[in-house]
């Protein structure tokens, strides 16, 4: 999965795994900051499935910038959010509220070099959140942050007074979110063993989606 350089937009997955659509892409306007296809201010972040988790990989550019030549940090903290939680939506098949996050950064991440993000779920607790953890490499296999969150998924239905969803998109989510969970845990199976942690650099490559569900999962904070 790639956020494209907004000054190189070469981002797509040079895997030859195939792309897991979020169940937010059935949405007309969907305009996630992070995964949207749609916005074209934003990450537009797709993910390949891991046979433990969920990865992407990004490339920003010099919009993203803090210091000269370095992505902001705060960006790291979002492609982890993103991954994360749509790992969670999609193992889960619900909306899933972010609670709590905590970023460790390790070295900076340069403009315009490929990295990859990927997240895993560490458990779930009996309180019905989920723990989780990311890691987001450069092109060695370098861990360069980590991130660890807490997720509370929550029904669609109860989750309704927080997303602003009409009836129809409501009924058109449920479905694709009841459909998650099998997709992913079948495309999961495909990946098979894991491949060596080097980051793939981005190409043109089109890249087929599998899954019917389709769209990131809004990781917004928990107020």
């Amino acid at each position: 999965m790639t956020a494209p350089a907004k000054d190189d937009p070469s981002g797509t997955l040079a895997d030859a795994q195939e792309l897991v659509a979020t169940p937010w892409a059935v949405l007309d306007d969907y305009q996630c900051f992070g995964c949207s296809p749609h916005n074209a201010k934003g990450l537009q972040l797709r993910f390949k499935a891991l046979p433990d988790g969920l990865a992407t990989v990004f490339q920003l550019g010099s919009a993203h910038e803090s210091y000269p030549g370095v992505v902001h940090g705060g960006l790291a903290g979002v492609i982890c959010d993103e991954t994360m939680g749509n790992l969670i939506v999609l193992r889960t098949g619900k909306p899933a509220f972010t609670t709590a996050m905590r970023l460790r950064y390790l070295a900076p991440i340069p403009v315009g070099a490929p990295h990859e993000c990927r997240a895993r779920i560490v458990n779930t607790g009996d309180t019905g959140l989920i723990n989780a953890e990311a890691d987001i490499l450069d092109a060695t296999g370098g861990v360069v942050a980590t991130a660890r969150a807490t997720y509370r998924p929550v029904a669609l239905e109860a989750a309704r007074d927080r997303i602003t969803l009409s009836d129809g998109d409501a009924v058109r989510l449920a479905d694709v979110l009841t459909a998650s969970a099998p997709a992913l845990a079948s495309a999961t199976a495909a990946a098979g063993a894991p491949g060596p942690a080097s980051v793939p650099a981005p190409d043109s490559a089109p890249v087929s989606v599998p899954v019917p569900v389709s769209a990131p999962a809004t990781t917004s904070e928990e107020s």
